[in-house]
């Protein structure tokens, strides 16, 4: 490719930086986003400039680029003249016979742009409008999702001057996706005109002329610098190679090199029905579906496996995606390929992990989805137990109006209809930070208070705890004289009966240590709105907990809070379940004197 800024006959650090950016090409790096088509004119405050740009698509033949020209910066100007019947069938828009990769006309007056049609039908892409004052278009590629692949302003108008800029850019990766299935190159042609900088540089290179002619016709360039009120005037004209027919390194999926998968993997290998290679990737590998709302990421338990496997929408998804140990996913090579965009393989392979790393991790650990499923199967027997002793109180109350899950729906849906659950068993990385550490205590807080405090003390009031000793307690306090009530009913081997009476049982108001991971989490859901944190992590220690790790992050942490959680839970479970139990079989309650 032409090196265009060293053959422009002005020195390179005295042209304009706009003119500069047009002589350059653009890279194949993905996230660029190169302009493609424009009319822009600037002379409000400072030295008067003007840029007409279109691109077009030039067969890359190993032919020299050809001149192109365009009719006032416009892929077509004005309309066909009304004549005979037929007259323009051929009528068929182009520069220079060639196609483009943005549709532009004008009659001096007004103009309007639109990605060409075949750009956004050979890419798939959707048109999305930006109305009132903004006048624009957005591309997208609905099937990825990938948004704000090409946009740029609709119309302008011209009276005396333009009513708006107009300026098109398109994503990198799709217009060289574009242009290799074309076999083209991307050609800017542009005319550029700019009062220049005035200085004894610019003075020194023109030598005392009036007028520099900077090439002719059959060049690649035409234009002049030339003497201007005062000033120096350069007006081009010039075609530029500006994209080469080439595709970003990261568009493609074909020839990846797996780690411990012998050779380069190709969609025909990776799709054979034979091909049982194994990969595992980092769990982290997730995280850029969970933090997407267009992504499906629900946890599936699957013939007791869990299974996280992104999806979009019906247009495509990973399949047998199962959690390993604490932060894998382990996949079969196939189930990465198979209907699923390049652009995601891609990502599964940034987090793919060597045999070597796999050998030193512990694939018996338990991951942050089972943690959650473990605590939420506390939830729903505290749901279940609680309602059974409310029936036997005369209390009415269903066991999904306890908790706030419906264990039907669980089994038959999963967690489909429970975001938080979603939320709590997104990635925890080890090295995770202290605020995201400090939300997610917030989201275990939040999966059990739907826990009604008046019913709870209805229940309590019944086991003889007057009501105003309890009338401004709060969730967790309430729980914790109901564990010492039926920790004192377990001690006496009681059943239900024994739970009703008319004086509060001894010990209902001690402070009970088994609950003590329930008030050390609320702690840490409210440790950074009151600035509390040390003192909260000093609680985590108190429990056990060693503190020396926080500096890897605080993934650990996380990990302990959730165990301690569940074990609180548990704690209430275990003598209710007991008490209830007891009550089935029948037995009358030995009454206590």
């Amino acid at each position: 490719m032409m090196d265009y800024l060293a053959a422009f006959p002005l020195p390179e650090h005295l042209l304009p930086a706009r003119l500069r950016d047009l002589l350059l090409p653009i890279g194949t790096d993905p996230e660029l986003r190169g302009e493609v088509s424009c009319f822009t004119e600037n002379d409000l405050h400072g030295p008067q400039e003007e840029v007409y740009m279109l691109m077009a698509v030039v067969p890359d033949d190993g032919q020299p680029v050809p001149i192109l020209h365009m009719d006032q910066g416009q892929v077509a100007f004005s309309t066909p003249i009304l004549r005979d019947k037929g007259s323009e069938k051929g009528f068929s828009p182009s520069v220079s016979g060639h196609d483009y990769i943005v549709a532009s006309w004008s009659n001096g007056s007004f103009y309007t742009y639109h990605l060409a049609e075949k750009v956004w039908m050979a890419l798939g892409l959707t048109p999305r409008c930006f109305g009132n004052e903004q006048q624009r278009l957005a591309y997208d590629d609905l099937g990825l999702p990938e948004f704000n692949v090409a946009e740029g302003e609709i119309s302008a108008q011209y009276y005396f001057k333009a009513s708006r800029h107009v300026q098109w850019r398109m994503s990198n990766d799709y217009l060289r996706r574009y242009l290799w299935l074309c076999g083209g190159l991307g050609v800017r042609q542009f005319y550029f005109k700019a009062q220049l900088e005035d200085g004894a540089e610019l003075r020194a290179w023109m030598n005392g002329r009036s007028f520099v002619d900077l090439g002719g016709p059959g060049s690649w360039l035409d234009g002049d610098v030339r003497a201007n009120g005062g000033g120096l005037l350069l007006q081009v004209w010039a075609t530029v190679e500006a994209v080469s027919c080439q595709l970003s390194l990261e568009q493609t999926a074909e020839g990846l090199h797996w780690p411990g998968i012998q050779g380069a993997v190709t969609h025909a290998r990776a799709n054979d029905i034979f091909n049982a290679a194994t990969v595992y990737l980092d769990d982290q590998f997730l995280e850029r579906y969970e933090q997407n709302h267009f992504y499906d990421t629900t946890p599936v338990n699957l013939h007791g496996f869990w299974h996280c496997s992104p999806s979009y929408l019906g247009q495509w998804a990973f399949t047998g995606c199962e959690r390993v140990g604490r932060n894998l996913i382990r996949v079969q090579l196939r189930d990465l390929y198979k209907g699923v965009p390049d652009r995601e393989i891609l990502h599964a392979h940034v987090h793919a992990l060597t045999p070597n790393q796999i050998n030193a991790l512990d694939l018996g650990v338990e991951h942050i989805v089972a943690k959650v499923d473990r605590l939420l199967a506390q939830l729903l027997t505290l749901a279940d137990n609680l309602s059974a002793l409310a029936s036997h109180l005369g209390i009415a109350k269903a066991a999904e109006d306890v908790i706030g899950f419906q264990r039907n729906e669980i089994k038959d849906n999963g967690w489909l209809h429970y975001p938080q659950l979603e939320k709590l068993a997104q990635v925890a990385p080890l090295a995770m930070t202290q605020q995201a550490f400090l939300a997610r205590c917030k989201s275990i807080h939040e999966l059990w208070q739907r826990l009604p405090n008046g019913f709870l003390k209805q229940l309590l009031h019944a086991a003889g705890i007057p009501r105003a000793q309890i009338a401004n307690r709060a969730s967790l306090k309430l729980l914790q004289t109901l564990l010492n009530v039926l920790q004192r009913l377990e001690g006496d081997e009681e059943a239900l009966d024994a739970f009703k009476r008319a004086e509060p049982p001894e010990g209902w108001d001690d402070r009970n240590a088994d609950l003590a991971m329930l008030f050390v989490a609320n702690d840490l859901r409210i440790a950074d709105a009151h600035d509390s944190v040390g003192e909260s992590l000093q609680k985590l220690q108190d429990q056990g907990f060693d503190s020396a790790s926080l500096h890897q992050g605080y993934g650990r942490a996380l990990d302990f809070v959730l165990d301690g959680v569940i074990t609180s839970f548990a704690a209430i479970n275990t003598p209710l379940c007991r008490i209830l139990a007891r009550d089935r079989g029948g037995r009358r309650p030995h009454q206590r004197v």
